[in-house]
């Protein structure tokens, strides 16, 4: 990790030679967060200073928006070299973060083959396996001997995303075995590789959604799963990195869904017009939505007005049945993010939540009926009975709301993080606020 004494050192080198050396030392990653730090007329010079594979490795770990700003001040040809060296899916990654006409010019720049690779990756829809797979990978005939494959190997895998699995293929590319290096390195030379290659393959398809993919990897510790399309003929892999890629991707955009953040991919140091962009629509869908429980206490004001606590009480009420709900909400959409429960536990996952809810009910019930004993006046304190129920009808409610309605979205094959935090506290709210003071005026008219 690049220390910011190490940073500060690099920043006060004066000879470009001195910093060139220094830069060499530095993983790829490290010169990535340095270059992003400096300001924006020195990233061009560090960048040209960087060895040409190096530039290529540090140019895949800096931001879409410091990539585009490099591209547009590097010479055309230091940019045509250093795209065509890029990995097929970094490329195609970069591509989708840029404006369509840098890449239709990139796209006449780079080698024909290293287009149409891009441009097969780029023809998958977003978020499916077939779009972040990479091209680059050991394709081996069934008909070599170990011997053969290994010198294909040497010749050929300098360059490619992981040699540790090879996929054998037959004559119309449809991929019938996998063989690992492990097995290369430990059989005769004269051993056909059909005869040590596995037969049981673990595979995906090109229109498979990433997370699938990633729960797939998880389940079965690879670093490498093949791509077939829908004849089963082999069109690339996808690595152990790509995963760890996916997985960040999706938690971030459940959280952030979940606290209702459109889109759900706001970074931290994103400019504040893309903040407000992101976080506006929510909140001011999330005040429409507090309209309804506003509507559900304004013909009640007679009500609070004669019995002055339940001003005291109702915050209480809305905030603990609120968090309730997030929290079953959040271990829900979780489990079904990572693959631990599908649409068929939902009856297993609701007994367990009513189960916990009712406990909780009762313990935030009492909590509340005995505050509201303490606050209310001797002729209020009837309310504290009425706080207790509603409490505990208001948890097991969150309880039980809190996991149906991801599992429903999810049966529907939409993403369950969709109900967010807000929506759910706000509906809370509304059947709460509205049971609360309804049992209220009831108790009112039967003691006057």
């Amino acid at each position: 990790m690049l220390t910011q004494e190490k940073q500060f050192y690099l920043t006060e080198l004066a000879g470009l030679n001195q910093m060139k050396w220094e830069l060499t030392k530095l993983p790829a990653i490290d010169l990535g967060d340095y270059i992003v730090e400096l300001p924006p007329e020195q990233r061009a010079i560090a960048f040209r200073l960087l060895q040409k594979d190096k530039a290529t490795d540090v140019f895949e770990y800096l931001p879409p928006d410091i990539q585009e700003e490099l591209i547009s001040s590097l010479h055309a040809a230091d940019v045509r070299q250093l795209i065509d060296s890029m990995r097929p899916d970094d490329r195609a990654e970069l591509f989708d973060e840029l404006p369509a006409r840098i890449v239709r010019r990139l796209l006449q720049q780079i080698s024909p083959t290293e287009r149409e690779a891009t441009a097969t990756i780029l023809g998958y829809p977003e978020g499916t396996a077939g779009r972040v797979m990479t091209t680059e990978y050991v394709q081996l005939r069934q008909g070599l001997t170990v011997g053969e494959a290994l010198e294909k190997i040497r010749q050929t895998g300098q360059d490619k995303e992981t040699i540790y699995y090879a996929y054998v293929t037959d004559d119309q590319r449809k991929l019938v075995r996998v063989v690992s290096l492990r097995q290369l390195l430990f059989s005769i030379p004269s051993a056909l590789i059909r005869d040590i290659a596995s037969e049981r393959v673990l595979k995906t398809y090109t229109e498979t959604p990433q997370e699938e993919v990633a729960q797939l990897m998880k389940r079965y510790d690879l670093i490498a799963l093949p791509v077939v399309d829908r004849e089963d003929r082999l069109v690339g892999i996808i690595t152990i990195d790509d995963i760890v890629d996916i997985l960040e991707e999706e938690a971030t955009e459940d959280i952030q869904k979940l606290a209702g953040v459109s889109g759900g991919d706001e970074a931290a140091l994103s400019p504040p017009g893309v903040t407000l962009r992101k976080r506006l629509p929510w909140l001011v869908a999330n005040m429409g939505l507090y309209i309804g429980a506003a509507s559900a206490i304004a013909p009640f004001q007679q009500v609070i007005s004669l019995v002055p606590v339940l001003a005291v009480i109702m915050p209480i009420l809305s905030n603990a049945s609120g968090t309730v709900g997030i929290q079953a909400l959040s271990v829900t959409v979780r489990g079904l993010g990572i693959g631990e429960v599908t649409v068929a536990d939902t009856f297993k996952i609701l007994r367990k939540e009513l189960l916990a809810g009712m406990g909780t009910a009762i313990a935030l019930g009492l909590a509340l009926g005995l505050l509201s004993l303490i606050w209310a006046t001797p002729s209020e304190r009837w309310v504290a009975l009425i706080a207790g129920a509603v409490m505990m009808i208001n948890v097991v409610v969150a309880a039980s709301l809190g996991t149906l309605l991801p599992m429903g979205l999810k049966r529907l094959n939409l993403d369950p993080a969709l109900i967010s935090g807000p929506l759910l506290t706000t509906a809370l709210d509304s059947v709460g606020f509205l049971t609360f003071l309804s049992l209220i005026s009831l108790a009112l008219n039967l003691l006057g």
